[in-house]
């Protein structure tokens, strides 16, 4: 078997899920958290919490640690990472996997608009609706602090010196998984007339999308990012298989 450990970047449901089964695999792991949250055990994981400091940090982080691997599993919108770990890797020359949810895909009753980015989101939804729900995560709240032009509900893990108060709105603090009739529940009470969000994808907060959709609100869709040039799988069990041809 293959000596080293190997590097999970995480922060999501499939990552934790990945974790999990690495464990059961009893194969040494390091889980690496941005550190913006608070911190969760990570069973059968050795936990490292906050950045690395670029690429080069990174490449040499894997060298010092003797990591043989590394599973990106972070956020689909968090490009830098990505692109720090496509970087380090091919400087380390190491095997490097993408792991993310497919997107979600429109059905029908959806009312998607797709955007680009957050400031036509903002935009976007100024147009056509005085309340509006934001899911986006913390980093994307300064975007909405000081603008007044609608009401923000906007959701977010956990409260943090590093979220601007709303000039408009209000926070919300929740952790996921979600389910549909809570959804249906919060939109309602609120008022809200359009939601904001990344297209994430997954099971984890996709209640609000089918919430949405039954109240006939518009959803105002962040488009993902390119991606970089590693394979990419979107399941866990796609993950292992490849692994495991790591450690022939």
């Amino acid at each position: 078997m293959t000596e080293g450990k190997l590097l999970i970047l995480g922060g999501t449901a499939l990552a934790g899920e990945l974790a999990g089964a690495v464990g059961e695999l009893g194969l040494p792991a390091v889980y690496s958290l941005a550190g913006r949250t608070a911190t969760k055990t990570v069973p059968g994981a050795e936990l490292r919490s906050g950045g690395f400091g670029g690429a080069d940090a990174l490449a040499d982080y894997l060298k010092a640690e003797k990591i043989f691997a590394v599973i990106d599993a972070t956020h689909a919108y968090a490009v830098q990472i990505t692109l720090n770990a496509q970087t380090a890797c091919e400087a380390a020359q190491l095997p490097l996997l993408r792991l993310e949810n497919s997107p979600w895909r429109e059905v029908a009753g959806d009312r998607w608009l797709r955007v680009p980015d957050f400031g036509a989101a903002k935009d976007a939804a100024a147009g056509i609706a005085k309340r509006v729900f934001v899911s986006t995560g913390r980093q994307a709240m300064a975007e909405f602090a000081d603008d007044e032009r609608c009401w923000w509900l906007a959701r977010v893990i956990a409260p943090g010196d590093d979220l601007p108060p709303l000039a408009n709105g209000r926070y919300l603090f929740a952790r996921g998984p979600f389910v549909v009739r809570d959804e249906l529940h919060l939109l309602s009470i609120h008022e809200i007339c359009a939601v904001i969000t990344k297209n994430a994808g997954g099971d984890a907060s996709q209640a609000k999308i089918t919430a949405a959709r039954e109240l006939r609100l518009p959803v105002i869709m962040i488009d993902r990012p390119e991606g970089g040039v590693a394979p990419q799988v979107d399941s866990v069990d796609a993950a292992m298989a490849w692994l495991r041809i790591c450690l022939i």
